[in-house]
């Protein structure tokens, strides 16, 4: 059993998913310190130096709190949509970024070759024909060099 485990926990697919696991975690932590640290400081400026990180609604009656993290800290129910955009748009990033990925790599990609030709077409009635056949099948004429 051990050696069974050893050779499925070697085998190409597993060690390639591991490696893309640990690439998608790192590319992901980029991609929301992109989102967060310089895409949208410019954004919220944009629009009247909003901090979309600070959108949200407190649930509890009564109370009211300045940032997401005083409300935290209160331990305050909160719908954080401010940071919900934050995510959607870290979403878009790295769906954009990984299209570009597949986009470049299958331009890269070798076409298949298509494989030779199995017909030919009959020089009298022009229908598709074995490439063995010394005969038409629709027009029953004898083909030369068959």
């Amino acid at each position: 059993m051990l050696k069974e485990f050893r050779e499925f926990a070697v085998k190409g697919n597993m060690l390639d998913l591991a490696v893309g696991v640990i690439i998608g975690g790192a590319f992901g932590k980029i991609v929301t310190s992109l989102t967060s640290d310089i895409i949208m400081p410019p954004i919220g400026l944009l629009l009247g130096k909003m901090d979309f990180s600070n959108l949200f609604v407190t649930l509890t009656p009564g109370k009211s709190f300045e940032t997401v993290k005083q409300a935290k800290d209160a331990g305050a129910a909160t719908l954080n949509y401010g940071l919900f955009i934050n995510t959607c748009i870290d979403f878009l990033i790295v769906a954009f970024a990984v299209f570009m990925l597949v986009k470049q790599i299958n331009r890269l990609r070798k076409a298949p070759e298509p494989p030779p030709p199995n017909t030919k077409d009959c020089p009298f009635c022009c229908s598709k024909i074995p490439l063995p056949a010394s005969r038409c099948p629709q027009c029953t004429s004898e083909l030369a060099g068959a």
